[in-house]
């Protein structure tokens, strides 16, 4: 994510809805309480599933287009737009500048290692929905680059989309565990395994911004939690109209019966 001055740019550490509903179970509805979202495959509906993966593909493109794009304007240019929009920890006027970083880079090697797992990271974030992929998006850059702003050494220059890259990561380890979908469990424990590796660059490496990574890996991880499938289901029977439906046909027909249900339906 980070570069100081005099170091070798290097990768930068790289790495890398529709949801259904239930209705609870009458016991728990006599119980008055809600049950919690039961495990499902997470299929879904599969056409949807289909043309949201296909927005994610076409968002993935267009955001490598635009990072490789701006690479060829910072290397034509000497890496200034690098020097000018990357983040400088501990300057207030360099704030702005956690939104710009992520999408600059110092090197055709920084780039080029960050681009296969932001790819695929990407996709795997976004193939759900691409409303709350991008959601995601902001909150991991925010998190990466003010980790970076917060504790990177001053007078070091940040950029890169690794920290991105390490946010995804973290969001696809637990979206499954807090969506109850098992298919994506298990996708966040597959790629767990196969990029292990890459917790090494969350230790202190010279010339690299680790701090991004954490903030970033957090901030995926808080992404999980924050746009989770919310789940929504019938009232409890418990519920105001539901108690005043059983009162007032406890009246029965008695001759002042008509007056019970119009003061309970005044709340009374």
């Amino acid at each position: 994510m980070s570069s100081s001055p005099g170091s070798t740019p290097g990768t930068g550490g790289t790495a890398p809805v529709t949801g259904r509903h239930s209705r609870p179970l009458p016991g728990d509805t006599a119980r008055g309480s809600t049950r919690r979202r039961p495990w499902d495959l997470g299929t879904g509906d599969a056409e949807t599933l289909v043309a949201e993966a296909r927005k994610a593909l076409f968002v993935m493109v267009g955001f490598l287009a635009l990072i490789w794009i701006l690479q060829i304007a910072n290397w034509a240019d000497q890496y200034r737009l690098t020097v000018d929009y990357g983040i400088r920890p501990h300057d207030i006027g360099s704030l702005p500048d956690v939104l710009s970083a992520p999408f600059l880079h110092f090197s055709w090697a920084n780039i080029e290692g960050n681009s296969g797992p932001l790819f695929i990271f990407g996709f795997l974030a976004a193939y759900r929905g691409v409303t709350k992929f991008l959601g995601v998006t902001v909150l991991v850059i925010l998190t990466s680059g003010l980790a970076a702003w917060l504790s990177e050494s001053p007078g070091s220059v940040g950029a890169g989309a690794s920290g991105v890259v390490f946010g995804y990561f973290g969001y696809i380890m637990v979206r499954g565990f807090f969506d109850r979908h098992a298919i994506d469990m298990l996708l966040g424990v597959v790629m767990a395994l196969c990029f292990a590796y890459q917790f090494t660059v969350l230790l202190p490496h010279a010339g690299i911004g680790w701090q991004a990574h954490i903030g970033g890996l957090v901030g995926g991880v808080a992404a999980g939690w924050v746009f989770r499938e919310r789940r929504t289901g019938p009232p409890r029977l418990g519920s105001r109209p539901a108690t005043r439906r059983a009162v007032a046909k406890s009246y029965g027909d008695g001759p002042r019966s008509e007056l019970h249900r119009q003061i309970d339906d005044l709340g009374l």
